[in-house]
């Protein structure tokens, strides 16, 4: 993953942000919005583009572009560094490998351990009935 090249590929909105904050935020575009087009990206090969297209699956627009915004700060510049920092954070854990379980034994003593004393509530329960008559 070539972070130059997918930087390179983001693009910029800043809107108004919501809020409180009376006159300052009426009158500045703080809140900055990132879009980033997954579907025509050069910065990773088809199966990283199939991995972060099933990974954004919820988040991608109609278009297969995916916006994330940040309206945390007051300024303009360090809300634009946190959603590039979210972004990256986000394709990284996208394109993370999952690690492949491998089943674990139970051990012999532990198997011996639960029949004995299966066998032994058996023999407490067999011992509350009632002795027969022949």
């Amino acid at each position: 993953m070539d972070t130059n090249l997918l930087k390179s590929e983001l693009t910029y909105k800043y809107v108004r942000s919501s809020g409180s904050g009376g006159q300052h935020v009426n009158k500045v575009s703080s809140k900055a919005e990132l879009y980033f087009d997954l579907q025509n990206t050069n910065a990773f090969n088809t199966v990283e583009q199939q991995k972060l297209l099933e990974f954004f699956n919820n988040r991608l627009s109609k278009d297969g572009i995916l916006m994330l915004s940040c309206d945390d700060s007051r300024s303009q510049f360090r809300n634009k560094a946190l959603v590039t920092q979210r972004f990256l954070e986000l394709i990284t854990e996208g394109l993370k490998e999952e690690k492949i379980r491998i089943p674990t034994r139970i051990p012999r003593g532990v198997k011996k351990k639960r029949l004995k004393d299966k066998r032994i509530n058996a023999d407490k329960k067999a011992n509350r009935k009632p002795p027969t008559i022949e």
